[in-house]
């Protein structure tokens, strides 16, 4: 029987540059890093070759000399390029390639574009120098203040499908945005048009603050669909009056539906909630940033430091890291074969700097943590290329 790591080491093998005449072996070696990939279960010091923007080997001590270019990773973490599945990039102050700096190579955008603006956020899908998919919002306006669902005929199951329909290569879900704010009444009508539309794909709900219960909320998903933003607070909020993770949250987690921390500026997330329901034993599937332009200086910041916070709170760095690529990449159809370092997988690559110190985290009320640890990326690769 072949393997699958058969199959991915023969695509690598006809790439490897072995010239008679002593040319690089490889395109780029990554060089005494701390490896770290779920997936292979791998955290350990080692060298990362790269050539044809794959991963060829992961080896101790590769020889300088058989590398066309060498990046020194001593001292840092070598993780697969972050993968954040909820994003807004369809405003110019805030690119996929910034975000790419933070060493984000995928990313989803959560809902900023309906039907009737979607063609502009493909064009910056189809630019950007990482990966971008989009979850489309069911309301065909997309986001908009007052709520966009107050008026429940925004959901317009035929324009939606007709959206996706010219852009199938860029649209992987269905977002739906149920906060009483965002959709009054409408919450549970809401996510059925929603799943409607998404069909095998996963439909994202934005939880908070609704109408209607979580358990009744719940009732509606299918294994797949997303739920980000579990950590907000009441009203319906994810734990029981005396402060333990409701029954139907673990039950849908058990048929399948997955959890996103949606960490966000406001109502989104509070020390209390997360602290409460990770004694509980909940922690998230996936960790994503819901950045905006004005999250780069305000809560947010970038997809490490939310990851930070949950290696503050007590989640294993392992762990953490699986959130953000391996967990990540398993959401989304056309991100299956990322989030790893496997040999023949994309060679996207994070290195990240743990500092020790003391360092400042705040929630979605301002309420301050102090950590002693905190991810800050120091370079990045994508498709096996160096990001300036």
């Amino acid at each position: 029987m072949v393997t699958r790591r058969a199959l991915l080491a023969a695509a690598v093998a006809p790439l490897m540059r072995t010239s008679r005449f002593g040319a690089a072996r490889y395109d780029l070696v990554v060089k005494g890093g701390r490896v770290v990939d779920p997936v292979q279960r791998l955290d350990r010091a080692a060298d990362v070759a790269i050539v044809g923007g794959r991963i060829a080997a992961i080896q101790p001590a590769i020889a300088a000399a058989d590398a066309g270019d060498v990046l020194d990773a001593r001292g840092k973490l070598v993780v697969p390029g972050l993968i954040d599945l909820h994003v807004h990039v369809g405003a110019p102050e805030l690119t996929p390639g910034a975000l790419l700096r933070d060493g984000v190579t995928s990313m989803v955008d959560g809902g900023s574009a309906g039907a009737d603006n979607i063609d502009a956020l493909v064009r910056v899908a189809e630019a950007a120098p990482n990966r971008v998919r989009i979850f489309l919002n069911v309301a065909r306006t997309g986001v908009t203040t007052p709520g966009e669902l107050l008026d429940i005929d925004a959901a317009d199951v035929d324009a939606a499908r007709q959206a996706i329909e010219r852009h199938r290569a860029w649209i992987a879900g269905v977002k739906v945005r149920l906060s009483e704010s965002v959709a009054g009444e409408h919450d549970l009508e809401a996510l059925r048009r929603a799943r409607q539309v998404a069909g095998p794909m996963p439909v994202m709900l934005h939880v908070g603050q609704t109408r209607s219960p979580l358990p009744k909320i719940l009732e509606l998903l299918n294994p797949g669909d997303i739920v980000t933003h579990p950590y907000s607070p009441p009203p319906h909020s994810i734990l029981t009056g005396d402060g333990r993770v409701l029954p139907e949250i673990s039950a849908a987690r058990r048929r399948g539906v997955r959890f996103d921390v949606g960490n966000g500026r406001t109502a989104h997330i509070t020390w209390e909630i997360v602290e409460k329901a990770t004694r509980d034993g909940f922690w998230p599937d996936t960790i994503s940033s819901d950045i905006t332009g004005p999250g780069r200086t305000f809560r947010v910041f970038d997809l490490p430091t939310v990851v930070s916070k949950f290696v503050m709170l007590g989640m294993s760095l392992n762990d953490a890291i699986a959130c953000v690529t391996s967990h990540a990449a398993a959401s989304v159809s056309a991100f299956k074969d990322l989030g790893t370092l496997r040999t023949g997988a994309v060679a996207d690559v994070a290195v990240l700097e743990m500092r020790e110190g003391q360092f400042e985290f705040v929630d979605n009320i301002d309420g301050k943590r102090t950590g002693r640890q905190k991810l800050v990326t120091t370079a990045v690769i994508v498709n096996g290329k160096r990001v300036p």
